[in-house]
C-alpha cells in the first residue's frame, strides 16, 4: 500500500510538473482593459507576403499607428515598406524567415516542397506571432493567401485572447484555380478550408467591395460574423501634380523618362504607366497586343513604363524584345522599372493614362492599383470583366474598361488623337474627384471605433 501511494504521487509530480511545464510554454495571453483607452490598443497585422507590396495593410498599420495604438506589422521585408513606417516609434516590423532555398527552387517536386514549405511557414508564423511579439487586442490577418495563414491566426487568437479580423482581399482558393483548374484536388481542399476557417475564426470581418461582401454571406462561407467593408483609397502619398515645373523636373530626373522628356512635356509624346506584379492573373499580352495594333496607324508616340517584380516578368521582357526587334512597335517604346514608392507615386501623377490589367479570379475584389492612379489624378484604361469593377471605376467619368486588345487600342487611338484631349482632361478630372476621397476619412469612419483607438 506505501509503494502504491508512493507510485501515485510520483505519477501525480511528473503529470503536475509536465502540465506547469507546458503551461510555461504557452505564449502569454492578452489582458483586456476595460474600458479599453486607444493607448493601449496593440495590433497584430499579418501578410503571409511581402510587406513592401502590400500596400493595405501597411496603411491599416499607419491608421492604427497615427491614433496612438501599437502595431507589429508582420511579413516578409523584401521590398523597401512605405517610408512613414520606417519612422514610426509605434510601429514594428517583424520580418519572417523565407522558406529555405531548397524550397524555393523548382528542382523539388510541388508534392514535396509544398508540405515542406507550408511546414516552415507554421512554425514561423506560430514564433512570430506567439512568442516573438507581445499579446495583441486584435490580429488583422490579409486573406489570401489563406494556407496556412487562417489556422495559425485562429490558434494564436485562441492561445492568446485575442480577437481576430480578416481583411478579405480575394479568395486563395480561385487564385489557385487560375493556374490548376477549378476541379483540381488542392482547389478543392483549399475551398473548403478557406470557408470553414471564415466561418469560424473571426470576430470580424472586412471586405474590399460591397459585392465581396455579399458573396460572404452566402454559401459555401454562410459568415455569420459582422462585415465591414473598406474600399480602398490612395494614401496621402499618392498626389496630383502641383505645377507644370514639377512635371518637368520629375521626367529629366527619372532614368526611364529623361530621354523623352521634352517630347512628353511637349504633347508629342504620351506617356502610359501600367503596374503589375506579373503573375497569371494579368494578362500582360492584352497590353502588349493593343500597342502592336495601335502602333499601326499611331497618332502619336507612346512610351509606356511598366513597374512591379513577379515570376513573369523574365517572359515578358522577352516577347518585348522580339515585338521590338520584328518591327512590330514603331514609335513604341516599352520599359520595364523597379523604382521606390516616391518616385512610383510620381510617375502616376506625371502620366497621361493608368493601364490596368487585373483580372479578379473571384470577380468580386478590386485592383489598388487603379485607386493609387486615382489618388495621383490619372485617369486609367482598366480590364472591366468582373462584376465590382463598376464599385471603382465610372465608365466615361474617370476611365474606360475594355475585355480585349482591340478594345484597348481603340481606348488608346481615340484618347491620344488631337480630338480625344477634351475627353482625357474630363476623365482626369473624374480621376481627380475620385482620387479625393483618401484613405485616412475611410478608414477613421469604418474601422477607428472597432478597433478601439477612438472612443
Amino acid at each position: 500500500m506505501a509503494l502504491f501511494t508512493v507510485l501515485l504521487s510520483a505519477v501525480a509530480a511528473a503529470l503536475l510538473t509536465g502540465i506547469i511545464g507546458l503551461a510555461m510554454l504557452l505564449p502569454t495571453r492578452y489582458v483586456k482593459h476595460s474600458p479599453a483607452s486607444p493607448g493601449s490598443v496593440r495590433v497584430q497585422v499579418l501578410v503571409l507576403g511581402d510587406i513592401g507590396r502590400s500596400p493595405r495593410m501597411q496603411y491599416h498599420a499607419l491608421s492604427i499607428a497615427k491614433h496612438g495604438g501599437a502595431v507589429d506589422l508582420i511579413g516578409y521585408y523584401e521590398s523597401p515598406p512605405h517610408p512613414d513606417l520606417l519612422n514610426n516609434s509605434r510601429v514594428k516590423i517583424h520580418p519572417l524567415s523565407p522558406p529555405p532555398a531548397a524550397l524555393r527552387s523548382k528542382s523539388l517536386p510541388f508534392l514535396l516542397a509544398g508540405p515542406l514549405k507550408v511546414l516552415w511557414q507554421i512554425w514561423t508564423l506560430i514564433w512570430v506571432l506567439g512568442y516573438d511579439t507581445q499579446p495583441a487586442r486584435w490580429i488583422l490577418v490579409q486573406n489570401p493567401p489563406s494556407i496556412p495563414t487562417l489556422a495559425i491566426a485562429l490558434l494564436i487568437s485562441v492561445l492568446r485572447n485575442t480577437h481576430l479580423m480578416i481583411d478579405w482581399h480575394n479568395y486563395g482558393w480561385t487564385i489557385l484555380a487560375g493556374t490548376r483548374g477549378s476541379g483540381h484536388p488542392f482547389v478543392k481542399i483549399s475551398k473548403a478550408y478557406e470557408s470553414i476557417l471564415g466561418r469560424l475564426a473571426p470576430t470580424a470581418n472586412i471586405t474590399v467591395t460591397h459585392a465581396m461582401a455579399r458573396q460572404l454571406k452566402e454559401a459555401p462561407y454562410s459568415i455569420k460574423t459582422p462585415i465591414l467593408t473598406l474600399h480602398d483609397r490612395p494614401a496621402a502619398i499618392f498626389q496630383p501634380l502641383k505645377g507644370p515645373g514639377d512635371r518637368k523636373a520629375f521626367l529629366e530626373r527619372l532614368p526611364e523618362t529623361r530621354d523623352f522628356a521634352n517630347n512628353i512635356l511637349a504633347g508629342e509624346t504620351k506617356l502610359i504607366v501600367s503596374s503589375t506584379s506579373w503573375t497569371p492573373d494579368e494578362d500582360f499580352s492584352l497590353l502588349l497586343d493593343a500597342l502592336v495594333d495601335y502602333a499601326k496607324d499611331a497618332p502619336c508616340p507612346i512610351v509606356a513604363i511598366i513597374t512591379g517584380k513577379g515570376p513573369q516578368k523574365a517572359h515578358y521582357q522577352s516577347r518585348i524584345r522580339d515585338l521590338t526587334e520584328a518591327g512590330k512597335l514603331p514609335n513604341i517604346r516599352i520599359l520595364t522599372a523597379w523604382l521606390i514608392m516616391e518616385d512610383y507615386a510620381t510617375l502616376l501623377s506625371c502620366a497621361d493614362l493608368g493601364v490596368c490589367l487585373h483580372m479578379s479570379s473571384s470577380g468580386v475584389d478590386l485592383p489598388m492599383k487603379v485607386v493609387d492612379m486615382f489618388g495621383s489624378g490619372l485617369p486609367v484604361a482598366a480590364y472591366s470583366g468582373y462584376q465590382s469593377f463598376s464599385e471603382l471605376v465610372k465608365e466615361g467619368h474617370n476611365g474606360c474598361g475594355f475585355e480585349t486588345a482591340g478594345e484597348l487600342a481603340a481606348v488608346l487611338m481615340r484618347l491620344f488623337q488631337d480630338s480625344g484631349e477634351d475627353e482625357l482632361r474630363f476623365l482626369r478630372q473624374g480621376a481627380q474627384k475620385e482620387g479625393s476621397l483618401r484613405w485616412d476619412e475611410e478608414w477613421d469612419r469604418t474601422l477607428a471605433r472597432v478597433f478601439g483607438v477612438i472612443e
